[in-house]
């Protein structure tokens, strides 16, 4: 009796994961919408679901509809009922629209993107993750000319070390990443500050024309390569394909307390199976209580309060966008599967 009532437990817990992990509709989710400038995949996936991660799960491409994978503003979006299950896909206008013999422009619209782009370009451009070999054996700032110390687009410089292109970034390091909870190393956080043209070599003294800067360059600051890498910017929501616990470890402009589209550094990356786009769940630590009967320190269960989605992904860690925040998040609170 026992190992049945055991089975029936595991069956019922099982079904309710599956129930959990499936797409909810919102209660007031709307049966027509159209998209407006300024929104993004994640507003729109918010007003029909419950668990806006779940989108591709209802996206029905209608391929009678140009480019039926990508939404742009002045699209219109309705929740239809395909063998009994809820799709959301888009329609053809039904406004009529008459034209007269003139001339007419508009701007060509772009597809909406994912997440607000503003908030993490740039992240995506600018940031580097670097280990500290690379960092020290690039080539280095001597000075500027006529001997200034602080220099910007537009100056010449003068660097040391193998050129490593004719044109190179400059990058300062910023922070060094390290698992709180192991003191693992992580990886040297280094910010573009500038780039610049190689025009003269005489030994291992480089002659740098500023092309652009946007901090003043100085003494010590380090060129590397310019990486023409793809930049990610049509991000898909979803849950890791594996269980995946980590923490929050920084947050972008050295700020305390974290909300909604601010910038945050995890300390898992691509070795614990994230890839870009993955939705995490932010968990903020229990309080810790004194137990009035044993006078033990208690630490209380830790609470869901926000919702992250990693953009760019690192070996050892990643870099996440704060999507949704019910409190007050910081650093040291969790992230895990949604």
């Amino acid at each position: 009796m026992r190992k049945l009532l055991y089975a029936l437990a595991a069956t019922t817990l099982l079904i309710t994961s599956w129930a959990q992990a499936a797409p909810e509709l919102r209660a007031d989710h709307p049966e027509r919408y159209t998209v407006v400038k300024g929104d993004t995949l994640w507003d729109i996936s918010g007003r029909f679901l419950n668990n806006p991660w779940y989108w591709p799960e209802i996206w029905h491409v209608n391929p009678q509809v140009a480019n039926p994978h990508l939404i742009y503003p002045g699209d219109r979006l309705a929740l239809v009922y395909i063998d009994g299950k809820p799709r959301v896909t888009k329609v053809a206008s039904s406004d009529v629209v008459k034209l007269s013999p003139q001339v007419r422009s508009e701007p060509i619209d772009t597809p909406i993107p994912a997440i607000p782009l503003d908030a993490i370009s740039s992240f995506l451009t600018d940031i580097r993750i670097v280990s500290p070999e690379e960092l020290s054996g690039a080539p280095y700032v001597l000075e500027g000319e006529d001997g200034r110390i602080i220099t910007g687009a537009g100056d010449r410089i003068y660097a040391r070390g193998e050129k490593p292109a004719d044109k190179v970034g400059i990058f300062r390091r910023t922070r060094e990443f390290r698992d709180p909870d192991t003191g693992e190393f992580l990886g040297l956080e280094a910010r573009s500050i500038g780039a610049g043209k190689v025009t003269a070599e005489n030994g291992d003294v480089l002659t740098l024309s500023l092309t652009k800067s946007n901090q003043e360059i100085r003494i010590g600051d380090r060129l590397l390569t310019n990486i023409d890498r793809p930049i990610a910017t049509s991000f898909m929501p979803s849950s890791p394909d594996e269980q995946v616990e980590g923490e929050m470890i920084a947050v972008d402009g050295g700020v305390t307390q974290i909300g909604q589209f601010d910038v945050v550094a995890i300390n898992r990356g691509e070795r614990e199976g994230l890839k870009s786009g993955n939705v995490m769940a932010v968990m903020k630590a229990g309080n810790m209580v004194r137990d009035p009967i044993t006078g033990e320190t208690i630490e209380l269960p830790s609470e869901r309060a926000g919702l992250m989605m990693v953009f760019q992904v690192y070996d050892k860690m990643s870099y996440g966008l704060i999507l949704q925040a019910t409190r007050p998040l910081a650093v040291g609170d969790k992230v895990t599967n949604p």
